[in-house]
């Protein structure tokens, strides 16, 4: 069995990490499966999926570091492509990816004590950002 449901999130932009576990469980617990796996996926070059100890200083060391590999305000060479100023944008959020895979067991996630699953949105703007989930069990 797969059953696809699509989430809408409100996010701030400039690495604002939103934490969308509770949400992923419920799709798994509307699904009915017992065993399986929960594809979480966002749509868009600027945004990933991840999981982190989702905690207030954690999520600033996270930004901190991704700033530091691909930092907002320099010139890169996509702003010449659209005229816009996402390059770094872009950058983070091929690094960490557009998705990621968690596996269930009698209905629950199994997520670590201190592990959630997260949307980050990377884009210089704030917006609605769509999260895909798909659930393959039995």
């Amino acid at each position: 069995m797969i059953i696809t449901e699509k989430l809408s999130v409100r996010s701030d932009g400039h690495g604002d990490v939103i934490d969308v576990t509770a949400k992923v469980q419920e799709i798994v617990d509307k699904s009915k499966a017992k065993n399986g796996s929960a594809l979480v996926f966002v749509n868009g070059s600027t945004a990933s999926v991840s999981t982190i100890e989702y905690e207030p200083n954690l999520v600033k060391d996270l930004k901190k570091a991704l700033d530091k590999i691909a930092p907002y305000g320099e010139d890169y060479e996509h702003h010449k492509t659209w005229g816009d100023d996402n390059g770094s944008s872009h950058v983070k959020a091929t690094l960490l990816g557009p998705s990621t895979t968690i596996p269930f067991e009698d209905g629950k996630l199994l997520l670590g004590t201190w592990q959630q699953v997260v949307v980050i949105d990377f884009d210089t703007s704030g917006r609605q950002r769509e999260v895909i989930v798909q659930v393959s069990g039995e």
